[in-house]
């Protein structure tokens, strides 16, 4: 199994095939990642930045992006304005949004992340009005949802970059670079505990077991009994 971190710059689309627009090709994961078979899991905009885990293990891919596993995600965010108390209050009681409400999240004020690399292009800033950074940790999935968020407590999202998957962070990685991790370090939760069953069966290989089990019970589609079932309707 291969796993690796990697960290994302701006403006990379978060997919190995090509694209091109009117302005010629746009850069993918392709353009930094040289390792074959292995994939996103889950996704970060293009016009986000930092950390994105990828691999190979179908069902440890499914652990880390589906929602209903909970997985934290921790985002460093700059916005417009000086961010308020209430705003922050908000944040953590949850937002409504268009497509529902939000879950209570942890967000804090932050100074801006000590040795913070250079944007390109830079963040277009409005002159005299003053920015602020917030850590904010979620562990859902929605569409574009911490810009959201900010915006809906009336402060736009300038600059936007994911910190830490879980137990997984940026920490000594460069900018455009990756590195492979076993999957051991990515299972081993706040507690310490390895990500090991009793049986020293690894998690992501208890859940592919699982999948493949559910797919074995249940019964094969055939073409009578579906015509079975039409008669009887």
């Amino acid at each position: 199994m291969t796993t690796i971190r990697f960290h994302k710059p701006f403006d990379v689309l978060c997919q190995f095939s090509p694209q091109c627009d009117d302005k010629g090709s746009k850069q993918t994961l392709a353009d930094y990642i040289p390792l074959p078979d292995v994939y996103a899991a889950g996704r970060l905009d293009r016009d986000s930045e930092g950390l994105l885990l990828l691999t190979d293990n179908g069902a440890l891919q499914h652990h880390i992006a589906h929602p209903q596993h909970g997985k934290s995600k921790v985002y460093w965010v700059q916005v417009d304005g000086a961010i308020t108390d209430d705003a922050i209050t908000q944040l953590r009681r949850g937002v409504l949004l268009k497509d529902g409400q939000t879950k209570a999240a942890q967000a804090d004020k932050m100074a801006a992340p000590a040795n913070l690399w250079a944007r390109q292009p830079a963040v277009r800033f409005r002159a005299n009005i003053p920015t602020s950074w917030l850590r904010l940790e979620i562990c859902e999935g929605k569409n574009r949802q911490v810009r959201r968020m900010t915006a809906a407590v009336g402060f736009p999202t300038l600059r936007l970059i994911r910190y830490a998957i879980g137990t997984i962070t940026l920490d000594g990685l460069t900018l455009g670079g990756y590195e492979k991790i076993d999957e051991g370090q990515f299972n081993q939760d706040k507690s310490g505990k390895s990500g090991k069953s009793e049986s020293g069966e690894s998690r992501s290989g208890v859940l592919l077991s699982k999948v493949k089990a559910d797919l074995a019970r249940k019964k094969p589609y055939s073409r009578r009994s579906t015509a079975k079932r039409a008669r009887k309707r």
